[in-house]
């Protein structure tokens, strides 16, 4: 169960960066979704909803909608660097996430160009599939990921398939999830958040791991069609709770709370899987 305390200490660390005169930033490190549901714009729309303001580096341009993913370009890595460089030059960013990256080419370069940048929590969404089918993500980048980009990982957030690819192993009920969390924070990240959204039955469990112990966010399936954009939604809620000061592990259960919502608020739009909606709070609010 998400634990209420741990939601309203959002609001309090948010208050509180208020004061200081200064608003947080966080920094998406992914691509487009030229349907609005999911990658860079979903990110952007999550950390405005936690009252930070959202920064970007864009690895890649997809030609997406409803139905799925039509075409994919991937940018130039010296133009992924600059990118990063720019913002953490200038502006500065509290915390930063990464989802589609594409190539082995370009998970090496925005590793790089994030240690350059200086240590800030990391969120690492290992986007390897779609939520239609879609492959963005070579086995060899995967390699590459495991070796460069989680070890600078304060949270990683796998759904099941994911981290079937990170471990090598099946990964379809409870007791592979804790399995799978343990061989994956072996890989260097702090906190792993291992999605139970594709297990069969009436109910949706995460597992949060560190420090060798795992905690079940336990809740029922949320009906509905709409989910597109759901694992980029909880990376960027647990960024901007990282950007508010908010501990990793707290950051996952609020981040919990916060997409629950969102895929209950799911926007019905195009013939295919519709987005969550980021900005549910604005609804219940009217």
């Amino acid at each position: 169960m998400v634990n209420g305390s741990v939601v309203n200490r959002s609001v309090v660390n948010r208050v509180a960066q208020d004061r200081s005169g200064r608003r947080p930033v966080a920094l998406t490190i992914a691509g487009t979704d030229s349907g609005g549901g999911a990658g860079v714009v979903a990110d952007l729309k999550t950390f405005e909803a936690h009252g930070v303001w959202g920064a970007c580096a864009v690895v890649a341009v997809t030609a997406q909608n409803t139905i799925g993913v039509h075409d994919v370009g991937l940018l130039a890595p010296s133009l992924v660097r600059a990118q990063i460089a720019a913002v953490a030059g200038d502006i500065g960013f509290d915390a930063a996430k990464c989802g589609m990256l594409g190539s082995a080419e370009l998970v090496e370069c925005v590793a790089e160009a994030l240690v350059d940048a200086g240590p800030v929590p990391l969120v690492v969404d290992p986007v390897l599939i779609s939520k239609h089918g879609d492959r963005l993500l070579s086995e060899e980048a995967l390699v590459v990921m495991r070796a460069r980009l989680l070890p600078l990982a304060a949270v990683v957030t796998p759904n099941l398939p994911e981290a079937e690819a990170l471990t090598g192993i099946e990964v379809d009920d409870r007791g592979a999830m804790v399995e799978a969390a343990r061989r994956i924070a072996a890989m260097g990240p702090r906190v792993v958040f291992v999605k139970g959204g594709h297990l069969a039955g009436p109910d949706s469990p995460d597992l949060v791991w560190t420090d060798g112990e795992g905690t079940w966010l336990e809740s029922p399936r949320i009906p509905g069609r709409h989910t597109h954009g759901t694992g980029c939604v909880v990376s960027a809620a647990i960024c901007a709770e990282l950007a508010l000061g908010m501990d990793p592990v707290d950051a996952c259960v609020a981040a919990k709370h916060f997409i629950e919502h969102a895929i209950t608020a799911g926007v019905d739009l195009g013939s295919g899987v519709g987005p969550v909606d980021p900005g549910w709070q604005r609804l219940s609010r009217s």
